[in-house]
């Protein structure tokens, strides 16, 4: 299969909205209280969903406010060398960072948030790039935002309207965290922005636990669509693939298998494959096998970003990507 192609027009552009951290992560195999050696990367939702899609072919901004500090700077470089230009507000507060520390089983992979008091938690819309929200062929953002304070929940309510008033699309990813809020606050604060949402993606944990829709995946993205008026619904289903709804159509896509080095950020890969096709005019069905190999891909890859290829993800849709590429 070969990826929708832009032709000769500019290529679709897209803004994104939220919060990015630095991550430190020990060795595989070493504790964070013994270990003598962090990894650092940059990540956040947005700025994945930014990379990802900016890697396939869209040209990717992502808005955010940060310290004007080293800290601050690294985030910045983190996500512009992956081509994503950074529109960011400067002001009070830290960069929030967060430590990985992978684990097999039976322990697992365990995270620890240290994002207290971050410069984005007071970001405005006064203060953000709106103009580029308004230009932009699709706006993206996730729920991760609005938990984060109440300052961002009205900001990202505002972002959502400006690019709607503007004739954008707007996506958006619930990913719930229950670090940050209970399922019932963040159903209070997320269900009155799916209102202004075109393209939905909700996993089906999520949909059961803070949606109260814990039915098939195929009938909970059919509700969806219709109760918010939403042109495209995914629901994820982790190593189930995912189910898709659009236009009184349901459509179901496996997941693809892969070798995992780092399954942090698989997700966001997932979204950024699936607007950078939509927005270059594939079909539901291609912007899901692409999401998914864009996916699969980036669980090979170190970090939050999928830093991948066009012609990777095609191959994988054409049953390469085994071997050594000599």
């Amino acid at each position: 299969m070969s990826l929708p192609a832009f032709d000769d027009d500019p290529a679709p552009t897209l803004a994104t909205f939220g919060e990015s951290m630095l991550r430190y992560s020990p060795p595989a195999g070493e504790r964070l209280e013994t270990t003598d050696d962090l990894a650092v990367h940059v990540g956040g939702a947005e700025s994945n969903v930014a990379v990802a899609a900016n890697r396939l072919g869209c040209e990717a901004a992502w808005l955010s406010k940060l310290p004007d500090s080293p800290l601050g700077r690294r985030v910045e470089r983190g996500v512009r060398e992956h081509g994503v230009e950074p529109l960011v507000a400067t002001g009070e507060g830290r960069v929030g960072t967060y430590y990985l520390e992978p684990g097999g089983s039976p322990r697992g992979t365990s995270v620890v948030y240290d994002r207290a008091d971050a410069a984005v938690r007071t970001a405005t819309p006064d203060e953000l790039a709106v103009d580029r929200v308004r230009e932009a062929d699709a706006f993206y953002t996730s729920g991760i935002t609005p938990a984060l304070s109440a300052t961002l929940a009205e900001t990202t309510e505002a972002l959502l309207e400006a690019a709607g008033e503007a004739g954008a699309t707007r996506a958006f990813d619930l990913n719930y965290r229950a670090k940050l809020w209970a399922p019932q606050e963040a159903a209070a604060t997320l269900r009155p922005l799916f209102g202004h949402v075109d393209i939905l993606v909700v996993a089906a944990r999520d949909a059961a636990t803070v949606l109260d829709r814990d039915g098939e995946p195929a009938t909970v993205a059919r509700e969806l669509a219709a109760d918010y008026d939403c042109d495209l619904v995914v629901v994820t289903r982790g190593d189930a693939g995912a189910v898709a709804a659009h236009d009184d159509e349901t459509y179901e896509q496996d997941a693809l298998a892969t070798d995992t080095v780092d399954p942090v950020g698989t997700g966001d890969a997932f979204v950024g494959g699936l607007l950078a096709t939509r927005l270059a005019g594939g079909s539901v069905p291609d912007a899901l096998e692409v999401a998914a190999a864009t996916a699969a891909l980036k669980r090979t890859v170190a970090g939050d970003a999928a830093v991948v290829t066009p012609e990777e993800v095609a191959a994988v849709l054409d049953g390469g990507g085994d071997g050594i590429d000599r």
